[in-house]
């Protein structure tokens, strides 16, 4: 069993975005582990494990616009079942 589950990926589109900042806040507010909050003031891509995947789109649509949105279940894969 996977300590985190959720495999939680995206794109936030939006000005003045900081990644820094970000990846505090993920860090400071969310359980999870192997963040990648990479991009510049226009554009950020996030990859996140979570077991709560609605919660890190809800912060990133706070954001800006979100999309290109993957949540994908590594617990269904490790057992070789579509994630």
């Amino acid at each position: 069993m996977l300590e985190y589950r959720y495999d939680t990926q995206l794109l936030i589109e939006g000005t003045d975005l900081d990644e820094d900042a970000i990846n505090d806040y993920f860090v400071k507010n969310f359980k999870g582990n192997c963040l990648i909050a990479v991009g510049d003031e226009d554009l950020i891509k996030i990859h996140y494990h979570t077991n709560e995947p609605w919660k890190v789109l809800e912060y990133c649509r706070s954001l800006g616009e979100i999309f290109d949105i993957v949540v994908e279940d590594m617990d269904r894969q490790e057992r070789g079942l579509k994630g």
